[in-house]
This record gives C-alpha cells, sequence and structure tokens, in this order.
C-alpha cells in the first residue's frame, strides 16, 4: 500500500495541515523524528544530504541543522523545542536561516496517533507569523521535500519493521 500525504492550506490563514499515515509502529515513527541518527536518513529533498550542528529533541531542547545540494548550496534550520511527550507529541518552532530577516517562526504541533495494524498517522500543524510567512513557504518547494521526506523514511521504517 502506498501512503500518500495530505497538505492543506486554506485561503486566507496562517496554518497548514500535513496528514500521513505509516506501515510502522508509533513509537518507531516517533523516533525516527527524535533521534538525529534517524532524522538525518530521510528529512528534506532526496538531492540534498543533511548535516546535524546539533538536535536536542526534548522539552526546553534546542536543533540546528543544514541541507546543501549538489551544488554546495547550503540551506540551515534551526528552532527551540517546547515539548516532547513520547510517543504522543512534539511541538517545537522551525525559521529557515536563509531569508532576509529573522523572525519568520513557525510553531509546529506533530501528533503521532496509533492505528490499527502497528500503524501510525501523524498530523502536522504548523502555524505561521502571517498568511504571507505560510504561503512563502508552500511557495519554497517544501511539498517537495516533504513527499521526498517521506518516501526516505518508508523505506528506513521498512526495514527496521522487518529486522525486529
Amino acid at each position: 500500500m502506498t501512503n500518500k500525504t495530505s497538505i492543506k492550506a486554506e485561503p486566507g490563514k496562517q496554518d497548514l495541515f500535513i496528514e500521513r499515515e505509516f506501515d510502522a509502529p508509533r513509537e518507531l515513527v516517533f523516533r525516527a523524528f527524535t533521534e538525529k541518527d534517524l532524522i538525518v536518513q530521510f528529512l528534506g529533498p532526496k538531492n540534498m544530504k543533511m548535516e546535524i550542528e546539533h538536535y536536542d529533541m526534548r522539552s526546553g531542547g534546542s536543533y540546528r541543522y543544514i541541507h546543501m545540494d549538489e551544488h554546495g548550496n547550503q540551506f540551515a534550520f534551526h528552532g527551540s523545542v517546547h515539548e516532547v511527550s513520547s510517543p504522543l507529541r512534539m511541538i517545537q518552532t522551525f525559521e529557515f536561516e536563509g531569508l532576509p530577516e529573522r523572525g519568520h517562526v513557525s510553531m509546529d504541533t506533530s501528533i503521532f496517533e496509533e492505528l490499527p495494524g502497528n500503524r501510525t498517522k501523524l498530523t502536522i500543524q504548523s502555524v505561521f507569523r502571517s498568511v504571507s510567512d505560510r504561503d512563502g513557504m508552500i511557495m519554497s518547494g517544501m511539498e517537495r521535500g516533504i513527499n521526498e521526506g517521506f518516501e526516505r523514511l518508508d523505506q528506513m521504517l521498512k526495514s527496521q519493521v522487518s529486522n525486529s
């Protein structure tokens, strides 16, 4: 079965919702988002490498990572972790460092829902400072990066499930 990613952004609103189901237990999907040796394997577009400067996914923690394309261009992101409630929920900020001014931050809440058959539904709500910030994120190629990352996550989860 191929799981599809749903990205919903209503006109005139400052938030967007990402929903995706995974064929893996909730605890494993949650670990993929909170452990740096796992997230580095799938987050972002497939043509980019990810380097983690720091990744402290606990309540009160923070993170910073850099994506690099095949031409050496770098795209850095950072944020603060407000809450990590394993394996239910994560709340964190997210900011792309490549904009001319700082402060274009989104607040992201990720909910990991247990489904029958050892499956998981992930729902992410991102709330942006403005509608234009949200629309700018959508136009940046976010959808491609999410879809390609989740496809790689599917492969990683499949190999971990079959090894357990």
